[in-house]
């Protein structure tokens, strides 16, 4: 592996993803699904639908090998089950509503603000710059009508940008020879998450087994399911080599016009004042927040920076997460 620094393509994806991953908890989006006819007491009818709509109405093996950290035999529970529910041009309208609803719906008039117009357009011209050879999933969606509202060109953008990463890393996998369960294994052995944040990609325990067993075999991983130094100089190649298939759109773009997109965000719209009430911020390894931005609308009064950990922190580091929750409020007043 090469010591050539892709951190800007991490750093940005690192910037937009909260912006984008909104959409998949939010209560508009869910509420979208539900009018289509998906069953929305767990998110994978819908998420299958929305993910994969872009590519038409797509065959089991073909959703399993753009989905591909899940079970094939979960991809095929869902899909083509999911054409019949709604086909794919409806679908994608009801993403597209699903999403303008879910940003009006913040505080602070960022819709209309000037800052999120421009920012938009910094993204869209990042995603115009992204390669589509080889990467299905970033290439449909690049291939959809651009909506008009800056608030529905940035999340269009940004979700141009995460396929074509996450087809990248598809790639960078099989560069290092991990098939899709042996991916979850080699990532649950450096410590990034517990084995049971998995279990929702629908791998069996005989499958998870067999995929520890080959990747001990490698020498990636010991008795105990946790990586070795090949297997961690294994997965740091990968995340390597995902931000390098990454780099290009950000380099066309330029790393001081990217800058922009942390000024843009910090001044999109018209923040509300702060409430008074005490917040307490964990930002943990895998996150980003920066406090200036969060001060804009909050009253902070603890905040922590941690060097382990991601989105999912209450499964990945429970205990650090406790002990910083007990911090927080016992130093507030009785």
């Amino acid at each position: 592996m090469t010591t050539q620094d892709y951190a800007l393509a991490r750093r940005m994806w690192h910037q937009l993803e909260p912006v984008h991953a909104l959409f998949w908890y939010a209560p508009q989006v869910f509420a979208e699904a539900a009018g289509l006819g998906y069953d929305t007491r767990t998110r994978w009818p819908s998420y299958f639908a929305w993910r994969l709509a872009p590519l038409g109405p797509a065959g089991p093996r073909a959703a399993a090998s753009a989905c591909y950290s899940f079970s094939p035999d979960m991809v095929a529970a869902h899909v083509p089950a999911a054409w019949a529910v709604a086909t794919p041009p409806r679908i994608l309208a009801a993403r597209e509503r699903a999403v303008d609803r879910m940003y009006r719906a913040l505080p602070g008039g960022l819709t209309g603000s000037p800052g999120l117009a421009e920012a938009a357009e910094l993204v869209r011209e990042a995603a115009f710059a992204a390669g589509t050879a080889g990467r299905p999933l970033g290439a449909a969606n690049a291939d959809l009508p651009w909506p008009d509202a800056p608030h529905l060109v940035l999340w269009h953008a940004i979700n141009v940008l995460r396929e074509h990463r996450g087809d990248g890393h598809i790639a960078a996998l099989q560069v290092a020879g991990l098939d899709p369960c042996e991916a979850l294994v080699s990532f649950a052995a450096i410590g990034a998450a517990p084995e049971d944040v998995f279990a929702s990609r629908g791998w069996t325990a005989a499958e998870w087994s067999a995929a520890r067993d080959r990747l001990a075999a490698r020498g990636w991983i010991d008795a105990d399911g946790t990586a070795t130094g090949r297997g961690r100089d294994g997965r740091d190649e990968i995340e390597w080599r995902t931000d390098r298939l990454a780099d290009a759109p950000w380099q066309a773009l330029g790393a001081g016009r990217a800058q922009r997109l942390y000024y843009e965000g910090m001044h999109s719209g018209d923040w509300p004042a702060p409430s008074g009430v005490p917040t307490g911020v964990a930002v943990f390894a895998e996150d980003v927040a920066i406090r200036r931005y969060a001060e804009q609308a909050n009253n902070i009064v603890h905040w922590s920076d941690f060097d382990t950990g991601g989105h999912f922190a209450a499964l990945e580091t429970p205990d650090l997460l406790v002990h910083d929750i007990r911090a927080f409020f016992a130093a507030l007043p009785s």
